[in-house]
């Protein structure tokens, strides 16, 4: 399909909560990958009742081609498109100085977005992760 399937991100997240209603059941906490999935999450985690908080992944640049994923990065995981990096021949010193680099930016967004509060649970919980997109799917499988 071509075009906008909805209005904005409270549409998208207000059709979104719609079906995970029905879906989940316990303890939830719903998580947003910024920015826009903030915005979608939102009225997922009011629709649930549930806490809202952000995850951050990032991508992992290729050397030469920074928009190129090679994986990508959230607290405390790696995911690695081995099959990218061993065709591009990327060493294991380039993957673990990118995972620093985005490692420093993830913290330093967690403490903006969060603003010195505590992440939301998640032990024991179902957790509702929401992005407004998804394109090679390593930030969000990270």
């Amino acid at each position: 399909m071509i075009g906008n399937v909805f209005r904005n991100r409270e549409e998208a997240g207000e059709a979104l909560a719609a079906v995970v209603a029905n879906r989940v059941s316990g303890p939830v906490t719903v998580l947003g990958i910024p920015r826009g999935g903030v915005a979608v999450a939102l009225p997922v985690a009011r629709a649930l009742r549930a806490p809202l908080d952000v995850v951050i992944p990032r991508k992992l640049g290729a050397p030469e081609n920074p928009e190129l994923a090679i994986g990508a990065v959230a607290p405390g995981v790696m995911v690695l498109h081995e099959r990218a990096v061993r065709q591009l021949g990327v060493p294991p010193e380039y993957i673990e100085q990118e995972a620093g680099r985005q490692e420093a930016e993830i913290a330093r967004r967690e403490a903006a977005y969060r603003g010195g509060r505590a992440p939301a649970p998640v032990a024991d919980r179902t957790v509702v992760v929401v992005d407004d997109g998804v394109a090679t799917g390593a930030t969000a499988v990270a």
